[in-house]
């Protein structure tokens, strides 16, 4: 929890400072109140549109109910009646074991899972840690390979997780020999299905057991591994519901939580293969002494060249290469440090005679090399190496010897794998480094419904009660973070930079009107500090200064050039009036004309 705080205070002092340095001090300040106003007023709707506070809804209640088959079942168990009756506890030894292990001592109860959501929904549950396990209980009838399908479906939950076990199921082949205290590993079994774990390897197992028709021996049969992960199935301690479906027409199928998660058939997808191949390779074949094998041979009638010399070195000195003026050839590479000195503790009895440790020479250091000089060694433009003949297509090749086909012996052809050795118990036999591997609700029949309808009563009751009991996405999210720490800091980043782009945005994108916006709008401006106030009036004044002495120059200017307007009015003025005399005086020719009309008149 103090890491995760840690990380939130310090992603929103970055996010202040960079606000800061990109806008300024002073736009900082104002964006920040205008900020603080804007979330106080953001705040306040919020404080006054919030309806009251209600408690959640509580989490719908799962009652549990003991699933009951809905049709004809060969083996069915729930462990509700808390007991082990018809169950059978194996006395036996493995084999070729150390006493101390080999007994079958390992316990088992029927108890609730630890962190059951059902209570009253109780299991099998396999108790003890590095011991051999293994119980078996018969079926109500036994199980014959005819005409339907055969269906085991089980429940498993590794309560503590799983290091090295299994989970799996044997079906127990009816044999003469069959004695439920006495099974052990070697106990003759038809099928074996389900999961198991050792390392990083997970393992779904379906292993069949196929009877040679004409050796009467026994092979297991494995089939192909599941393309799907099958980790979480054996890490998130959940209860998973294991099904396989196998089918008269050798098909199978299987499940896990009603999900295929593997499928096939018999004749094809299991290894070894159920059939041997008709023919195979006659063990007796041997291959000829003059069989050659050699696509390529040396060519007998190649000749070495005269000139070939293959004494001749990979690389000679260069003879065009001068020595570096200024190279010391009386200086070593390495000296003795004179600063060492001999340890207190130093024996020259048993350290031997103590010798200053080498350090590289410091009056190298400014020279091109230290040292005798040699002629640095550059590739032998004669070397050829040593001679082989070329290399021909070999005119004898016959190819590569295989031995010769012959039909098998032990040929056979079975075309209904699905036709298996009748069984007649169902047993768990296993060995776990983990305890408390919870098993549930077996079934075994041959109708589909009738499985998923007990899978539905009884795993899908426990998969509901999970769900209501499972805290929402936030919860999972803190549960996820609790075990891994470092997914608190994709959570913050996730968060905060958000937060922090929407505030950085903010703030950039607004700036404060100047004192002429304010002036020209008249609108009202915020308030300010003293100090802001003190700087706004030295701004104002200095203002005021520059546009008085711009005035002032303003003002000698027009001065001078009102000054040459008046001079050059007046010299205009007295040349209109010069000329405005001399219009005014009549001409002769005017007063003769004048005197004529005073005659006629």
């Amino acid at each position: 929890m103090e890491l995760k705080w840690l990380l939130g205070v310090t992603l929103l002092i970055l996010g202040l400072v960079d606000v800061q340095t990109h806008d300024g001090e002073d736009d900082h300040v104002d964006d920040v109140i205008d900020i603080e106003d804007d979330l106080d007023d953001g705040v306040e709707d919020v404080e006054e549109s919030k309806p009251e506070a209600s408690s959640p809804p509580p989490s719908p209640k799962v009652t549990y109910k003991p699933p009951v088959p809905t049709g004809e079942v060969y083996f069915v168990e729930n462990f509700d009646k808390g007991t082990l009756e018809g169950w059978v506890l194996s006395k036996a030894k493995k084999d070729d074991t150390d006493d101390e292990i080999a007994k079958y001592d390992g316990k088992w109860e029927v108890q609730e899972m630890k962190d059951t959501k059902l209570p009253g929904d109780k299991g099998l549950v396999l108790m003890s840690r590095a011991k051999h396990h293994a119980i078996s209980a018969k079926l109500t009838q036994p199980f014959i390979f005819y005409t339907k399908p055969l269906i085991v479906q089980y429940e498993v939950n590794f309560q503590n997780g799983i290091e090295c076990g299994g989970a799996y199921v044997k079906l127990l082949s009816k044999t003469t020999e069959l004695n439920l205290d006495q099974f052990h590993d070697k106990t003759a079994y038809t099928i074996m299905f389900g999961p198991d774990k050792c390392g990083e390897d997970y393992k779904l197992h379906f292993i069949f057991r196929h009877k040679n028709p004409k050796t009467g021996k026994y092979e297991e049969k494995h089939a192909k591994r599941p393309d799907a992960d099958l980790k979480t199935y054996f890490t998130d301690k959940k209860t998973h519901l294991y099904t396989l479906v196998l089918n008269p027409d050798n098909s199978f199928e299987i499940l896990v939580d009603q999900t295929v998660v593997n499928s096939g058939n018999l004749l094809n997808d299991v290894t070894p293969a159920v059939n041997p191949p008709r023919e195979i390779e006659d063990p007796d074949d041997q291959k000829p002494e003059d069989w050659d094998e050699r696509p390529k041979i040396p060519d007998p009638d190649a000749v070495k060249p005269e000139d070939w010399d293959e004494d001749a070195p990979a690389k000679i000195p260069d003879d065009d290469a001068v020595k570096p003026e200024g190279w010391l050839d009386d200086e070593p590479e390495y000296v003795a440090d004179p600063d060492a000195e001999k340890p207190e503790d130093w024996d020259e009895d048993m350290d031997g005679e103590w010798e200053a440790p080498q350090i590289a020479n410091p009056k190298c250091e400014s020279a091109p090399g230290c040292g005798t000089w040699q002629r640095p060694m550059i590739d032998n433009p004669n070397y050829k190496g040593k001679w082989k003949p070329p290399m021909i297509d070999n005119p004898n090749y016959q190819g590569i010897w295989k031995p010769r086909k012959i039909p098998n012996p032990d040929f056979f052809e079975d075309v209904e794998p699905f036709r298996m050795t009748p069984f007649t118990a169902v047993g768990l036999e296993l060995w776990s480094m983990t305890s408390d591997i919870f098993f549930d609700n077996f079934v075994i029949c041959s109708d589909r419904v009738v499985a998923e309808d007990w899978a539905n009563d009884g795993w899908g009751l426990k998969k509901a009660a999970d769900g209501a009991a499972e805290p929402g996405v936030v919860g999972q999210m803190m549960a996820a973070a609790e075990e891994r720490p470092w997914l608190w800091v994709v959570y913050i980043l996730t968060v905060a930079l958000p937060v922090f782009l929407v505030v950085l945005f903010c703030c950039s994108g607004k700036k404060q009107p100047s004192a002429a916006e304010y002036k020209k709008t008249d609108a009202p401006q915020p308030d300010v500090t003293e100090e802001k106030e003190e700087e706004k009036d030295k701004a104002d004044e200095e203002e005021e200064e520059e546009e008085e002495a711009e005035s002032n120059e303003d003002k000698l200017e027009e001065k001078q050039k009102s000054d040459a307007d008046v001079g050059s009015a007046s010299q205009e003025e007295e040349e209109d009036e010069e000329e405005e005399e001399e219009d005014g005086k009549p001409t002769l020719e005017q007063e003769e004309e004048s005197m004529n009309r005073l005659k006629k008149s």
